[in-house]
């Protein structure tokens, strides 16, 4: 219960990989408190209202970060969470030894995820997919590793569909990911829709938060997966 466990090939991702690596590593800290105003805010209760329709028996969530959706994976459930950075999965450790969390905590790549093809009876992510360098393929593996038919739950935020707002957070992409590790202007809705069939997407904020439910495409209907563009 809350155990770190390491998947060394973690170790072994991209330089883009490690980059962003190690920006988790230096905010994990500060990060929770970083966080608090827009946590009070929005995040909290869009986090509860997402994990609320999470269920099976056994769950993966994508980028556990400090912990904060532990407290929300569904009791008599067996979960399984992985985060890129250690320092923010020592977090996430403490988190779940608190509150008594039933979840396995593991070090490992979203975009090379250890475990075998139809594992999961469905998966869950918040804010990750912004972060993951390349996330078609990090999408990509969580399609692979969820049961045929299994869902994919995703809170997200993504580029804006007003253009003057989307070309302004375009502008202020690199700055974003250099502060944050976080880009700002990713279509993430598109790159679900690449490896998973999409069930239904709701807005939020101004359309700049999206809610989406997804299944995972059977074996034989997954494309070849190609890295999408950068800031996509």
């Amino acid at each position: 219960m809350g155990a770190m466990q390491e998947d060394r090939s973690a170790g072994n991702s991209n330089d883009d990989t490690r980059v962003t690596q190690g920006r988790y590593d230096r905010q994990a800290g500060l990060f929770d408190f970083m966080e608090a105003p827009v946590e009070f805010v929005a995040f909290k209760s869009l986090r509860k209202k997402l994990w609320s329709e999470v269920s099976g028996g056994r769950l993966l969530e994508i980028g556990v970060g400090t912990g904060k959706n532990l407290g929300y994976h569904p009791e008599g459930s067996r979960s399984v969470a992985i985060d890129l950075s250690p320092r923010m999965l020592e977090r996430a450790v403490r988190r779940a030894e608190r509150s008594g969390s039933q979840v396995d905590l593991i070090l490992a790549d979203a975009q090379h995820l250890p475990f075998r093809d139809d594992v999961f009876d469905a998966a869950a992510a918040t804010f990750v997919f912004c972060s993951v360098p390349d996330p078609v393929l990090g999408l990509g593996e969580v399609s692979r590793v969820v049961r045929d038919d299994g869902r994919i739950h995703l809170l997200e935020h993504v580029r804006s569909g007003n253009s003057i707002i989307g070309r302004i957070m375009d502008l202020l992409n690199s700055l974003a990911v250099r502060l944050s590790g976080a880009n700002i202007n990713r279509d993430t809705v598109s790159n679900v829709a690449r490896v998973m069939k999409v069930d239904s997407v709701a807005s939020r904020g101004f359309g700049i938060i999206k809610v989406i439910r997804a299944s995972a495409k059977r074996a034989s209907t997954r494309e070849p997966i190609a890295g999408s563009e950068p800031g996509r």
